[in-house]
C-alpha cells in the first residue's frame, strides 16, 4: 500500500511540473528520483533503499513485467487514472551493478497543441503546414530522443484533419497519444505485428495517409519508401541531428538515391529550446517552472523544394557545402538576438549541437 501511494505521489508531482521522464536511480543507502525537467535532469527527492525496491517492484508488478527478472532490460506500458485524467507511461528497467534503475517516460493525454502553439518563430509554420498539406511523398522528422517529434507529428495530422476528411492510419512502437480521428496500431513483434506485417494490412484498408512511427532499421526505412511510392503521403520520425544528415542515414539503411530523390517532399529537424524567463534574471527555479504557461518553444531546420533539391546534389557531388541556408545555429543566434532565448541556452547545449 505504502509503495502504491509513493507512486502516485511522484506521478501526481511528475505530471504537475510537466516532466517528460521520472528516474529511479539506486546508490549504496537509497535510491534517487529524478526529474527531466525541460531537458535537464532535476534530483527531487532520495528515498530509503528497502522502500525505493519496493516501489521499483510495484511499477513492475503493475505494468506485468517479471518481477524476479532482474538481469535483462524489460519495457512495458500501463495507462493510469489520476484525478480524471488518463496518463500513458512507458516503463523501462536496466539493469546495474547495485540494483535495477528504472525509468518512466510520462504522456498525459491532452489536446495537442498546434504548430502556432509549438513554434518559436511563426514564419516556419507555413513551411511546415506546406509539408503535411503535400498530396503524397514522404516526409521526415529528425531529431535526438525528447527533441519533441512525436508532439510536432500529431500537430501535423491535427493541422490535416482540419481540413479534409480522410482515413489518416498509424503503426507506432508504442502508440504514445491517443488521438480522435486517427486509426492508430501498435507494434507488437512478439503477436507477430511487425512494421513490414502492419503495412500490408493497412495498406488494403484504403488510407490516404500512413503515420510509421520511427525508421529504425534497413526493413523500416524500405517499407516508408515504398508506402510513399504506391502514392500515398507517408510521415515518420528518424534519428539525425540535422537534414542533410538524415539524407545520409538513409542513404547508409540502403535507400536508392534516385528512389529518396522521388519521393522525398522534405525534412524537419527539430530542437526545443527554453523561452526566456520574464521573471528570473538567471537560472529559472522548478517553482518558477512550475506556473509558467510556456516554458519551451520548438525551432525547425526546413529542408524542402529548391533547397532538399540541392542538398541531393550535393549528396552525389560529395559536396560540404551547408543546405538549408537557415539552420538550427542560425535560428538559435536569432532568437537570442530578439530576446526570446537567453544566451546560457547556446553555452547549455554547445554550438556544435546545433550544427
Amino acid at each position: 500500500m505504502e509503495a502504491s501511494l509513493k507512486l502516485k505521489e511522484i506521478i501526481r508531482e511528475a505530471v504537475a511540473l510537466k516532466a517528460s521522464d521520472v528516474h529511479l536511480l539506486p546508490d549504496e543507502e537509497s535510491v534517487r528520483v529524478r526529474f527531466r525537467l525541460d531537458g535537464q535532469l532535476i534530483d527531487v527527492e532520495k528515498v530509503a533503499l528497502p522502500a525505493g525496491r519496493k516501489l521499483i517492484s510495484h511499477m513492475k508488478f503493475i505494468a506485468g513485467m517479471d518481477i524476479g527478472e532482474r538481469r535483462r532490460p524489460q519495457n512495458k506500458r500501463i495507462e493510469i487514472l489520476m484525478e480524471q485524467r488518463t496518463i500513458f507511461i512507458r516503463l523501462s528497467t536496466f539493469p546495474s551493478s547495485l540494483m535495477e534503475t528504472l525509468v518512466l517516460r510520462i504522456f498525459p493525454y491532452e489536446k495537442s497543441d498546434t504548430l502556432r502553439e509549438l513554434a518559436l518563430f511563426p514564419d516556419q509554420v507555413a513551411s511546415l503546414q506546406k509539408l503535411i498539406h503535400s498530396p503524397h511523398g514522404l516526409i521526415l522528422l529528425c531529431g535526438p530522443t525528447g527533441a519533441g517529434k512525436t508532439t510536432t507529428l500529431y500537430s501535423l495530422l491535427q493541422d490535416r484533419m482540419s481540413s479534409a476528411k480522410e482515413n489518416i492510419m498509424t503503426l507506432e512502437d508504442p502508440v504514445e497519444r491517443r488521438e480522435n480521428g486517427l486509426l492508430q496500431m501498435e507494434i507488437n513483434e512478439k503477436a507477430g505485428v511487425t512494421y513490414a506485417s502492419g503495412l500490408r494490412s493497412l495498406l488494403r484498408h484504403d488510407p490516404d495517409l500512413i503515420v510509421i512511427g520511427e525508421i529504425r532499421d534497413e526493413e523500416t526505412a524500405a517499407i516508408a519508401v515504398k508506402a510513399a511510392m504506391s502514392g500515398h503521403l507517408v510521415i515518420s520520425s528518424l534519428h539525425s541531428s540535422s537534414t542533410a544528415g538524415a539524407l545520409r542515414r538513409l542513404k547508409d539503411l540502403g535507400i536508392d538515391e534516385a528512389d529518396l530523390q522521388e519521393v522525398l517532399c522534405g525534412v524537419a529537424a527539430q530542437r526545443l529550446v527554453d523561452v526566456k524567463c520574464p521573471f528570473c534574471t538567471g537560472e529559472c527555479s522548478i517553482h518558477c517552472r512550475r506556473r509558467r504557461l510556456v516554458r519551451r518553444k520548438a525551432i525547425y531546420e526546413i529542408l524542402m523544394e529548391e533547397e532538399l533539391q540541392e542538398a541531393f546534389d550535393n549528396l552525389k557531388k560529395g559536396s560540404g557545402k551547408k543546405v538549408p541556408r537557415i539552420d538550427l545555429g542560425t535560428l538559435m543566434k536569432k532568437g537570442i538576438a530578439v530576446g526570446y532565448i537567453a544566451e546560457d541556452e547556446w553555452k547549455r547545449f554547445g554550438k556544435g549541437a546545433y550544427l
